[in-house]
């Protein structure tokens, strides 16, 4: 046999939780044994025991209550002591003793793979391949059930019109000769190049009709028909794989056989065309990874399918398939055999959390800009690896157009080294990336989890970066904007209460926000830094007892001011020589500094010149969202404006009286101007010659 590819994880100690789950379907589901109308299943949630350590596994256990070789009215309480014995047994956990319970064994390695990518940062990101990455698809058949004659006919229509080429139908329900019919109606309206037809008897043909009714099927073109006779009855299945004019796949003829020499025994007697598996059914992902190994030894061909499961079962299932089929083909990643998987969207409640997603007759992994994302991610860890020295950056753009800057790959390596060090981050940690790509602060990200050697997980970037996670990753960069927000939701609250190294830069943190951060258990930092610094080169703790209202300089990293009170920046081996700023900065006598705004963000207002970030900060209470910019002035020069977005209930009046309290008399603002939306860079920093230009172009006219 081959080598085996489904290794259980070794995990921390952790605790296990059976919750009871009942899913109603969208519509009767009908097989030859009967109409499913509500599935009965066991989900299980693995944790950690640790108050420390945090992680999460969740699985699922989904008997088919007339199918399944481990259900009965027990099934329950025995779930339950398997997994108080699992809890016990800790580290030594072993699930070998469960091959005659495959459903259960099929969730709790779920369960167990889900906890150790929780480990590595996603806990619903089981079985690492390209199709998690999102470089690859599944292709997978559409199901028709079993109905009338018309129903069968709108739903196999209904399947062509979502771009499924491969369709397996249900038979059994029907007298055959209606069966019969409605092939011979679909394929008159399309032919085998159109659309591959599979069929499942699901036991339905008795041992003396059935090679009478395959030969009657053979002119149709039928890929394959699954278990033509009911299971059990191997001289006579082994006598029909021999003559039959269709190939025959094997599906609940797997069911019961567990032991490696049972399974052995038969292939060699029947010896069919296919295997059809599914884990939950026939020994979990280890149990089917054997018939696979085995299968593959006697050239029988095989596909994955799923068994009516929720969307935690299916997302596994699916991952599963890939990342197997990988390992056995590493020289064609992309699946092209249609896998039988499910498409998630058979129930009225289901797991919503799945990253799973179908494009016709494709199942991805994760949305189209998230896998647009992924792929920009390995594009660039693909050119920061490649032979070139040096790689092109653009500036953000917060006070004028773009620039594209070449930078040294070298330079970038030292500056994740510093940063590394300075928060020490352990090799292996789990990493969070979700700035844009285009910057220099994603691909940052990107260059440390490579030096690092870090687990990195992608996230397209958006004001809710932790939204559709279930795990707080060890270390994560995020903008002042996405902390914001991510504070507004309890859910993403709690992700970021939980991120060990919670790194914030490109734009500065308001005192209200800063505030909100102050009691966070894990260390918090501000950043400063800039493109032509190859992200930051100075941090300031925001919270516990080491905050500081001060940025203190990475070692190494030596600053001065310039005749205009501008920092000058120092850093050997990342910047290219000493850098001038247009940031104004106070610098300590400890070497810690402070930035007082930019230069270049100086209102020069009847002879006075009043600082665009100083004014923010005094007005960051108003109850509207704000920029502070200028307005030219006949009689000032320069007149201070606030462009904002307004509130119901907010007037301009209302405003002016709040900066009136808050402001000396001289920074008031003189205008006042509405915008739809503020315009920010892509790194989330204001977009200061933007809001220039829209204060100018929406203004009513100044008085003087």
């Amino acid at each position: 046999m081959d080598a085996p590819f489904t290794v259980l994880p070794t995990l921390p100690p952790f605790r296990l939780r059976v919750v009871p789950t009942t899913l109603t379907f969208k519509k009767p589901a009908g097989t030859s044994r009967g109409v499913y109308l509500t599935r009965r299943l066991w989900r299980v949630v693995l944790s950690s025991a640790s108050p420390t350590l945090h992680f999460t596994g969740l699985g699922e256990c989904a008997p088919l209550h007339d199918l399944s070789a481990d259900y009965d009215e027990t099934y329950e309480q025995r779930l339950r002591s398997v997994c108080q014995d699992l809890e016990r047994s800790g580290q030594s956990a072993d699930l070998s003793a469960l091959r005659d319970c495959p459903s259960m064994k099929m969730g709790l390695e779920t369960a167990f793979f889900s906890a150790a990518a929780s480990l590595r940062g996603d806990h619903l990101h089981l079985f690492p391949s390209t199709f998690t990455s999102g470089e690859n698809s599944i292709p997978i058949n559409g199901l028709v059930w079993m109905g009338s004659q018309e129903e069968m006919l709108q739903r196999m229509e209904e399947k062509l019109e979502q771009g499924f080429h491969c369709v397996k139908l249900k038979i059994g329900a029907l007298d055959f000769d209606s069966e019969l019919s409605l092939i011979r109606t679909l394929r008159a309206r399309f032919s085998a190049s159109d659309v591959e037809l599979r069929l499942d008897a699901n036991g339905g043909f008795s041992v003396t009709e059935a090679l009478q009714r395959l030969h009657q099927l053979e002119p149709f073109r039928i890929h394959s028909i699954e278990q033509p006779i009911r299971q059990g009855q191997w001289k006579a299945l082994a006598e029909l794989c021999q003559k039959t004019p269709i190939p025959i796949a094997l599906d609940e003829e797997l069911i019961g056989v567990h032991l490696p020499e049972e399974k052995k025994a038969l292939l060699d007697t029947v010896r069919p065309q296919f295997l059809v598996l599914k884990p939950t059914l026939h020994g979990g992902f280890t149990g089917a990874e054997e018939w696979i190994s085995l299968a593959r030894e006697r050239e029988v061909g095989y596909w994955v399918t799923s068994a009516l499961e929720s969307n935690i079962g299916l997302n596994a299932i699916a991952q599963w398939t890939a990342a197997l089929h990988e390992h056995f083909h590493p020289d064609h990643p992309a699946l092209s055999f249609p896998q039988g998987l499910g498409t998630g969207s058979l129930f009225v409640t289901n797991f919503s959390g799945a990253p799973l997603s179908l494009e016709g007759e494709r199942m991805w992994c994760g949305t189209p800009d998230q896998r647009e994302f992924n792929r920009e991610a390995a594009h660039f860890r693909h050119t920061f690896l490649n032979a070139e020295p040096s790689l092109s950056v653009q500036t953000s753009g917060s006070t004028g157009q773009p620039q594209r800057l070449s930078v040294e790959k070298k330079r970038m390596v030292r500056s994740a080294e510093a940063t590394l060090r300075f928060l020490r981050i352990p090799n292996g940690s789990t990493a969070l990336l979700c700035l844009p790509l285009k910057f220099i602060a994603g691909q940052m990200m990107v260059v440390r989890s490579l030096v690092g050697s870090l687990s990195l997980r992608a996230v397209c970037p958006s004001s809710r970066p932790l939204a559709t996670l279930h795990d707080a990753p060890f270390f994560a960069a995020m903008t002042p904007m996405q902390v914001f927000e991510s504070l507004r939701s309890p859910h993403d609250r709690r992700l970021l209460r939980r991120i060990r190294r919670l790194l914030i830069g490109g734009g500065s943190i308001s005192p209200t926000l800063e505030e909100e951060l102050r009691d966070f258990p894990n260390e918090v930092w501000s950043s400063y830094g800039m493109t032509e610094t190859l992200s930051h080169i100075a941090l300031r703790r925001l919270n516990g007892p080491q905050a500081l209202e001060t940025y203190r300089p990475l070692p190494g990293v030596r600053l001065s001011l310039s005749s205009e009170g501008t920092l000058i920046i120092d850093a050997p081996g990342i910047t290219d020589g000493a850098l001038t700023t247009n940031d104004l900065a106070e610098i300590s006598g400890d070497g810690s500094f402070r930035i007082l705004g930019r230069r270049d963000n100086v209102i020069c207002s009847g002879g006075l010149k009043l600082r665009i970030e100083e004014l923010e900060t005094r007005l960051a209470s108003l109850p509207v969202r704000f920029f502070i910019t200028s307005l030219p002035d006949e009689r000032l020069g320069e007149a201070v404006t606030l462009l904002f977005e307004p509130r119901e209930g907010m007037e301009t009046a209302t405003l002016d009286t709040l900066c009136r309290h808050l402001l000396p008399p001289h920074a008031v603002p003189r205008r006042f101007v509405a915008v739809p939306r503020l315009p920010f860079t892509d790194t989330g920093k204001p977009a200061r010659a933007e809001a220039k230009r829209l204060a100018l172009k929406l203004s009513p006219k100044a008085d003087s």
